[in-house]
């Protein structure tokens, strides 16, 4: 058990989705993740944990306060990867009708979900890139979770990640993988007797 005293981390992320998700797996380890409203500085990159440490050093120059944020992307093999980074875009603008046309008569479906965290607990920055194979369903089933999920299948499931409970999904997901790791990680720290200044 850490110690109690020890500052919440602020979760930059408008999805109350992925902090349902996120929550559970901090508490695990002794943390206390709450939702903050700041708004999350993206830029443009093909690389989602560039994104997502970018992200983490704005709110924390802004908020100094611990930090943590969470950047994924859908990569379809069949489409070189699309949508990738710009996941979030073109959910808003085509939508999973759209990526499911752009699949029409493509036998090969494979696609992997990543996830990039940025977790940062002064003096350390964690970040951590991990990844849920799968592959794209042919209609949506599901309406748990939240953007492509419905037409993702992971391995070792046959149901999308849309029909599962968070529970359920966090066995699975790329998110819980990184967020788990960038957690241990950091009560590895406080194992190991480090501390952190001003914070114990």
């Amino acid at each position: 058990m850490l110690n109690k005293q020890l500052e919440p981390i602020y979760f930059i992320t408008g999805n109350k989705h992925k902090l349902l998700e996120a929550k559970p797996i901090a508490e695990k380890y002794g943390f206390i993740i709450v939702q903050s409203n700041y708004p999350k500085h993206e830029i443009q990159d093909s690389n989602i944990l560039n994104i997502a440490r970018h992200a983490a050093l704005n709110a924390y120059m802004n908020l100094k306060k611990p930090v943590l944020v969470e950047d994924a992307g859908l990569f379809i093999d069949a489409l070189k990867g699309f949508p990738g980074p710009y996941s979030s875009y073109v959910f808003k603008t085509i939508g999973i009708t759209g990526i499911l046309k752009l699949m029409e008569n493509i036998v090969d479906r494979k696609a992997c979900f990543k996830s990039a965290v940025a977790l940062i607990y002064e003096p350390f920055i964690i970040s951590v890139l991990e990844k849920t194979c799968g592959i794209i369903s042919r209609e949506p089933r599901g309406e748990q979770g939240f953007g492509f999920d419905p037409i993702f299948i992971p391995e070792g499931s046959n149901k999308t990640f849309g029909e599962m409970s968070i529970d359920e999904k966090n066995k699975y997901s790329h998110r819980a993988r990184s967020v788990e790791k960038a957690f241990s990680t950091l009560k590895q720290y406080f194992k190991n007797g480090i501390r952190f200044k001003n914070r114990l």
